[in-house]
């Protein structure tokens, strides 16, 4: 069943044991969601919609994320067409790989390779930054302009111009969030982002419902 208690859509967070999973559980939560931090593979594949979370380095998200058995989950996920959010190093996963981790490989579900941000800017990047909108996003109409949301990270996607759409200035335009169908990832951490970051995840939530 992809409903939850009181018809809130049932999203599953994936539960890898990597970070503090349970903030993007709580965010949800709080806009009409019911989240569950899970690893259970019957939930995971009843769920209205998918949230992958990340924090760290690329390569160790993706062997936690393989032994816990979610990297099918969490591929097949996006290539149903179903809701699907990542969010900072869960955004990256989504691509083929990382200069942070040479030798660990990605979902692949989205073409683009995760490069370290440019020369000149400090690493990492952990501040506010504006979005700076390459194409509308569904996700987004009701975001303010200028959105400002909340940056942690010291390495980002070069995805696909056509999935693009979102990025923000440091040292150069830097990917912040893409969309490809009912896909969607962001570069910064719409739990840690205020106002704009809830009205993004209720937009999520909605798509879910």
């Amino acid at each position: 069943m992809s409903v939850g208690r009181d018809d809130r859509p049932l999203i599953a967070v994936l539960d890898y044991g990597i970070g503090n999973l349970r903030s993007a559980q709580k965010a949800l939560e709080k806009v009409g969601a019911e989240a569950r931090l899970t690893a259970d593979p019957r939930l995971i594949a009843d769920a209205a919609g998918v949230v992958l979370p990340g924090v760290g380095a690329f390569g160790r998200c993706m062997d936690e994320l393989r032994r816990a058995g979610l990297a099918d989950l969490a591929a097949a996920a996006v290539l149903d067409d179903r809701p699907f959010l990542g969010v900072c190093v869960g955004m990256q996963m989504l691509f083929e790989g990382s200069d942070e981790s040479p030798g660990a490989t990605g979902l692949g579900v989205l073409p683009g390779w995760v490069r370290r941000l440019p020369d000149g800017v400090k690493h990492p990047q952990m501040q506010w930054n504006v979005l700076h909108w390459e194409q509308p996003c569904s996700l987004a109409p009701t975001l303010p302009e200028p959105a400002w949301v909340y940056f942690v990270h010291s390495y980002a996607a070069d995805p696909d111009p056509a999935d693009l759409v979102a990025t923000c200035d440091y040292g150069g335009p830097v990917a912040a969030m893409v969309q490809r169908d009912r896909c969607w990832a962001t570069q910064f951490h719409p739990e840690k982002s205020g106002a704009n970051g809830l009205a993004l995840l209720e937009s999520f939530v909605q798509a879910c419902a």
